[in-house]
């Protein structure tokens, strides 16, 4: 007879399956269920062969999340394709980059995490993981200085997300400067440059520059050689000229010695307590009192200038006597030999 089945049996296995179930799916990828995530939208314009879902997403090197979706779309604004990449970023390393972030504003999401992180300049490009494989992964990083692409708003699976501004790869720029060139026309030039040279190699003209260069190399040679002989003779001289120079700065030098002796003297001499200096101090006294003494004789209430006046009027009275006296004896020249007569 069969035993039948204790439905708590049965029950403890499936709760037991689950809990192992469970806590496999925690070992195996449980930190990426538990973990927050933030999806943002990046728009290239060229080509991304090589990136590939899962590829990290990298900011200065540690990756802050994985590729999640690549398309590619008609964009109206640039009217060219461009290819639509949308990444899983993991928030709590966008929240520590983002510093000054509220805790209400990272709580809110729709690239509320992004937004600091965009107004400092966050911008998306294409690095290479390996010239070898040529895988590719995405490099975020901070360029305000760079100038980026103008698109359309997101479409389809992109709409609603956060863009993350793009930038083209130095290889890009590479690329894109390669495509640009026209090798044709440059190996064109190439071959025109070289027959030209050829041509020039092969004319008269570099044979005939070619003998003037030797020509003037030879006269370089012979001007060198008698140079050569010359610069004995002149570095005698010179040394003579030197000799003499140095023979006349010891002449100046011992003249400036004496001229510095005169002044010496020159200078005791005339110091205030020398006897010259005295001597000149004396005779400006007796000047100064003989000038005095003229000035005081030379005044008006002075006796000598009276005896001088009084002098001079006896002299015009005695010149008028005489002149009395002459002009009688031209009148009556009798009165010699009568003499006076008392009669006017």
């Amino acid at each position: 007879m069969k035993r039948p089945f204790s439905p708590t049996l049965i029950g403890s296995f499936v709760v037991g399956a689950i809990g192992l179930l469970v806590l496999l799916l925690l070992a195996i990828g449980g930190q990426d269920l538990l973990q927050r995530k933030e999806r943002a939208v990046m728009h290239f314009s060229g080509s991304v062969y090589g990136l590939q879902l899962g590829a990290p997403v990298v900011f200065r090197g540690v990756q802050v999340g994985t590729v999640d979706s690549i398309d590619v779309r008609w964009d109206e604004g640039t009217g060219n394709y461009v290819i639509p990449v949308i990444a899983e970023l993991d928030a709590d390393v966008l929240r520590r980059l983002g510093v000054g972030v509220g805790a209400a504003a990272a709580a809110q999401g729709g690239g509320a995490l992004l937004a600091p992180l965009l107004q400092r300049g966050l911008r998306a490009q294409l690095g290479m993981q390996s010239l070898v494989t040529g895988q590719l992964y995405v490099d975020l990083d901070l360029r305000p200085d760079r100038p980026v692409r103008a698109l359309s708003p997101p479409s389809g699976a992109a709409r609603g997300l956060t863009e993350i501004p793009t930038q083209d790869a130095t290889i890009q720029n590479l690329k894109n400067q390669l495509d640009g060139l026209d090798f044709r026309r440059l190996v064109n030039d190439i071959s025109e440059t070289a027959r030209s040279v050829r041509e020039l190699a092969a004319g008269p003209e570099l044979k005939a520059g070619v003998v003037a260069a030797a020509a003037a190399a030879a006269d370089i040679r012979r001007l060198a050689q008698r140079i050569e002989q010359n610069i004995g003779p002149l570095a005698a001289s010179t040394s003579q000229t030197l000799a003499r120079a140095g023979n006349a700065a010891d002449q100046l030098g011992s003249a400036a010695r004496r001229f510095e002796q005169a002044s010496a003297n020159a200078g005791a001499l005339l110091s205030p307590d020398s006897i010259l200096v005295q001597r000149l101090q004396a005779t400006a006294d007796d000047v100064a009192r003989s000038a005095n003494a003229l000035r005081l004789a030379a005044d008006d209430e002075s006796p000598l200038l009276q005896d001088t006046q009084q002098a001079a009027r006896d002299v015009s009275r005695a010149a008028r006597a005489v002149r009395d006296l002459a002009r009688r004896l031209d009148d009556s020249p009798e009165i010699l030999l009568k003499g006076r007569s008392d009669e006017p």
